[in-house]
């Protein structure tokens, strides 16, 4: 699946926040509808049977609440993509990367084999579709997170390379699968972010902290002994390089992937390197590019939205660019594309009681022509405009809103960029309103319950605003689209 990832340290955020977030995209030349719900302790099975890959692991019992962005038509499974439990433990899962013939020589990929005459199928092992579902209800930290993630791994194996982010109010987790059953995960430095596109990041790794205090740095039980003995360790200075070691190094990088990471980097640090012209430190073709950097300035959610809704603007591959060479537009894959299902980013608040710290920041469709809205996510339930997401197109669903908003200002772009401009700031500033309003009355009052109904409304007047001022702007889109097409055809009736 093609994403895009950014996490964000507590000391460099702007409130001290732990923040991870991805663009959750389909493949080329379709899109999933998905919904954002809340998973009850009951609805949790003893056994878990994966759809696609038929594999089944016992569940440990006692689950925990948690929110996710499971697909809305049923079929391929649960994919919960991302979420909030109980204990306010985030995740997201997963970012679909890339590894090379060495790896995946030495510990295959556990791919699922159907029954054929007398051989009976074969269970894979566990992927995107399952990795949510199996360990956020089950965690109470983000290294606990990695902890189960990884004994899963090395028990069934994975028929795909993913990256997994966990967090707790405190830190964050990033987990890369390597081949069928090894894995690594580094702690994000507090006062760093990360990038990721769909391929190994990880750039440094230390193995002796992974078999010691394991402070920073855990994997595999024998990842040592799996890189001795396959010759993957390719450095020349005895520095171990992850990404050598495990990692691609593909033209199609070039254009899909390290373009994404380089604009990241370039808008959260456009002075600390040279991005751009004969002399730059990296270029979108740079395979070193820094896995993760201390912000030139704090990050806001408003930040990590406006990243991970890019296409270049500023630069001349912007697709959307009326300047510049016309070969230059659109050559590498943006980040906010039509293919985007979802972005969820999950801020945990550490200045909060707990019961208020986890926020769920939602937005459907292409991140590029969409709006982002905040959610309580310590709720039972979730409003109906988010949860109620079906396979039939409806302007009450927030999804198909926001799908045919995104679709409309897109082949009227010119002229409906402003309406989603204005869109996206109105949003975000009446939900920031009511997101501080709804903070202070549940901290002036102290009966539970009371908070807890509190969080309920204040997430039904949420999905109340975004609601009214989706409609306008689909108003305002079609009737762009409408005259475009309009003065399309008196043009070619000249």
């Amino acid at each position: 699946m093609a994403c895009t990832t950014l996490l964000v340290g507590k000391n460099a955020s702007y409130d001290g926040s732990t923040m991870i977030a991805r663009n959750d995209d389909s493949g080329s030349g379709h899109f999933t509808a998905k919904k954002f719900v809340v998973v009850q302790p009951e609805e949790h099975p003893a056994i878990y049977r994966s759809v696609l890959s038929h594999v089944e692991i016992p569940l440990p019992g006692d689950p925990m609440r948690m929110t996710a962005m499971p697909n809305a038509v049923e079929g391929k499974g649960i994919w919960a993509a991302a979420g909030v439990n109980a204990a306010n433990v985030g995740m997201t899962a997963t970012e679909t990367i890339t590894s090379n013939p060495r790896v995946l020589g030495a510990d295959p990929l556990v791919v699922y084999q159907p029954a054929r005459g007398e051989q009976p199928e074969v269970p894979g092992g566990i992927g995107e579709e399952d990795i949510v579902y199996l360990v956020l209800p089950y965690i109470h930290t983000a290294r606990e997170g990695v902890e189960r993630l990884g004994k899963l791994l090395e028990t069934y194996g994975t028929y795909e390379m993913n990256g997994i982010a966990f967090q707790d109010v405190n830190e964050i987790w990033w987990l890369e699968t390597i081949g069928g059953h090894h894995w690594m995960a580094r702690r994000v430095p507090d006062d760093s972010y990360v990038v990721m596109p769909n391929q190994l990041g990880i750039d440094a790794f230390d193995l002796d902290d992974a078999f010691g205090a394991q402070e920073n740095h855990l994997c595999s039980a024998d990842l040592r002994e799996f890189i001795v003995k396959y010759h993957l360790d390719l450095a020349q200075d005895g520095v171990f390089d992850p990404r050598a070691a495990f990692g691609s190094h593909t033209d199609s990088d070039h254009v899909y992937n390290t373009p994404r990471a380089w604009y990241m980097l370039r808008t959260l640090n456009p002075t600390t390197w040279v991005w751009d012209g004969p002399d730059a430190d990296y270029t979108p073709a740079s395979d070193d590019l820094p896995w993760c950097m201390v912000p030139e300035k704090k990050i806001t959610p408003e930040d990590v939205k406006y990243v991970l809704s890019s296409h270049y603007q500023g630069t001349p591959y912007d697709p959307y660019a009326s300047y510049g060479a016309r070969e230059n537009r659109g050559v590498y894959r943006s980040i906010g594309i039509n293919r985007n299902d979802f972005v969820a980013l999950i801020q945990l608040r550490p200045d909060l009681p707990a019961d208020l710290q986890a926020v769920e920041w939602v937005a459907y469709a292409s991140n590029a022509l969409n709006a982002m809205v905040p959610f309580y996510a310590n709720v039972e339930t979730t409003p109906a405009y988010l949860a109620g997401t079906t396979g039939e197109v409806s302007t009450d669903s927030f999804y198909w809103v926001s799908r045919m908003i995104a679709a409309m200002a897109d082949a009227s772009y010119g002229e409906s960029v402003f309406h989603v401009e204005r869109y996206e700031l109105g949003v975000l500033s009446a939900c920031r309103a009511l997101l501080n309003q709804y903070d202070a009355k549940q901290l002036a009052e102290t009966d539970p319950a009371r908070r807890a109904a509190l969080r309920q409304e204040a997430n039904e007047a949420l999905a109340a605003e975004v609601k009214a001022r989706a409609a306008d702007t689909l108003d305002k889109v079609l009737f762009e689209l409408s005259s475009n097409m309009k003065n399309a055809y008196s043009r070619s009736d000249m």
